[in-house]
């Protein structure tokens, strides 16, 4: 398993921003993942997939004004200032 980071940006334009955003991360849900309370859109997920599988899976989800970006953690190669607990969860999984 690998660890990637998840950001996203949905249109806020949009009519049906909450309903989009819901839709969204109950999609991105579906990996295992955990969240820092002080990062609103962005999420740690768990998955044997690569990233072009997982930007594909996520962009059902989205329309052409959103945004997206996926990226693989390695280990030794991350640093920030997360909760303790997502810190242990990342690590735990590298």
């Amino acid at each position: 398993m690998s660890v990637y980071v998840i950001t996203w940006d949905l249109n806020k334009e949009k009519p049906n921003y909450n309903a989009a955003r819901t839709a969204f991360v109950n999609h991105l849900e579906t990996y295992e993942n955990i969240k820092d309370p002080g990062l609103d859109s962005v999420r740690f997920i768990s998955t044997t997939s690569g990233t072009n599988e997982i930007d594909a899976y996520l962009r059902q989800k989205l329309d052409g004004n959103d945004r997206l970006f996926v990226s693989k953690l390695n280990s030794g190669e991350h640093q920030g200032w997360l909760n303790k607990n997502v810190w242990e969860w990342i690590n735990a999984r590298l």
